[in-house]
């Protein structure tokens, strides 16, 4: 096993889907196979237009031949591993490259800075994470939740992890896990409700919105910012329960089974759509809203 980064971008051809399985061809086979078991980081070149740099980390759990693709392999990521960075890692950060591992003995950088898929060591893996993860202005719990189960922010001595079962107890906390998914979508959404289209933020600086998953953890959604949407109390209440959904096009729906429609209508904002992300990535999948249309809302 060994830390590893993939490299993925938005518009690549090969049939990534970053939560569920990386799709490579053979060359990278040893590589990749290595870091079965074990976590690895999702890395977006600095070409790419509004490149999001190091954005999130995952466990592979097995590699497979593509049934379909000759010569290619899928790496198969384990189910609710994936996490997103609330604050993506660029190439370089203050102190030079966020990956130190990519200098060579000139202290320049080397060429496996271009391999799609490369080891990464255990103090690099610590370090991208720690800034990745680290608070710089919290988005506060609404209710209920520790105001810090988990302090990523960076201290004056490099990071590290002292053993391996703190990192892991650490990435699979559901504490921690939402906590992370709830900055992600509530910074994708600025901290306002894409029912109502309120934003309203309490005495205590926290912002009276939840971050409701689409497909749910416990039936396999990933915490994932485009399986997200963030809603006040009464639309978040509404949504769980069956009573409204969205359309592949993000038009609000509301189920017949509501005993008061008028009230329900006016909760709404004026447009009568979903008030969506401004970055296309971060949207409601499609994928994920018809699961919720086809098992959770009551037609």
């Amino acid at each position: 096993m060994g830390f590893a980064v993939f490299i993925h971008r938005a518009d690549s051809p090969y049939e990534d889907s970053p939560a569920t399985q990386y799709q490579f061809p053979s060359q990278y086979l040893s590589r990749v196979s290595a870091s079965v078991g074990d976590w690895i980081v999702y890395y977006e070149p600095t070409k790419v237009s509004g490149s999001r740099g190091y954005n999130a980390i995952a466990r592979v759990e097995r590699v497979v031949p593509d049934p379909v693709k000759p010569n290619m392999y899928l790496a198969l990521i384990a189910a609710g591993s994936y996490l997103p960075f609330p604050n993506p890692v660029p190439f370089m950060v203050e102190d030079g490259l966020a990956e130190t591992g990519l200098l060579n003995a000139e202290g320049r950088v080397s060429g496996r800075a271009q391999a799609a898929v490369r080891p990464i060591s255990p103090k690099d893996f610590d370090r991208i994470m720690m800034r990745g993860f680290a608070e710089d202005r919290p988005v506060l719990p609404r209710v209920g939740e520790p105001e810090t189960p988990f302090q990523l922010d960076e201290p004056q001595a490099p990071f590290a992890f002292e053993q391996e079962r703190e990192r892991v107890e650490t990435l699979t906390s559901r504490v921690i896990r939402d906590r992370v998914f709830r900055r992600v979508v509530l910074r994708a959404y600025n901290e306002r409700c894409a029912v109502t289209g309120l934003k309203l933020i309490n005495g205590l600086g926290r912002a009276e919105v939840a971050a409701a998953h689409i497909r749910p953890v416990e039936r396999n959604g990933p915490d994932i910012a485009n399986n997200g949407v963030a809603l006040s109390g009464t639309a978040h209440w509404m949504f769980d329960r069956g009573l409204i959904t969205f359309t592949d096009g993000l038009d609000i729906v509301i189920s017949r089974h509501v005993n008061d429609r008028d009230g329900a209508m006016g909760l709404i904002n004026q447009t009568g759509r979903l008030i969506g992300p401004q970055l296309e990535r971060d949207r409601p999948h499609p994928a994920f809203l018809a699961w919720h249309r086809e098992n959770c809302f009551k037609h």
